[in-house]
């Protein structure tokens, strides 16, 4: 079983490492090339969305969600794009690194916050 579980791991980082490559294809129709970077910038990104010192929920977009989205993006590829780009992932050294997969998910955080202190602030200030 744990062969399994590292093999479906090798799986889901192979599939993330094509998203990125197919994301930059110019033969993927805009809509898929769209939600397959937003998806590999995310799961490249060093800063979760949900920060996994929360408990159970910090580890749900990494065990559930982010799966689910890579299934669906995958799905929206042509088949054989996709296969060339898990086939040149594959032999792909190295795994990218999503710069602004990271600023995407900290400028998030920080509209959030910012949207927070905006709605609270009048409130404290009576």
């Amino acid at each position: 079983m744990l062969r399994q579980i590292r093999e479906w791991a090798r799986a889901i980082r192979r599939d993330v490492h094509a998203l990125w490559l197919a994301a930059r294809d110019p033969r993927i129709p805009w809509y898929a090339k769209a939600f397959a970077l937003a998806v590999a910038a995310y799961a490249l990104s060093p800063i979760d969305l949900i920060p996994d010192f929360i408990p159970v929920i910090g580890y749900l977009d990494e065990v559930i969600l982010l799966p689910l989205a890579i299934m669906l993006a995958v799905r929206m590829m042509p088949p054989d794009l996709m296969a060339e780009h898990r086939a040149a992932a594959a032999g792909a050294e190295g795994k990218p690194v999503s710069r602004a997969g990271a600023a995407l998910i900290v400028t998030v955080w920080l509209l959030g916050a910012g949207a927070l202190i905006w709605w609270w602030w009048p409130q404290v200030a009576r």
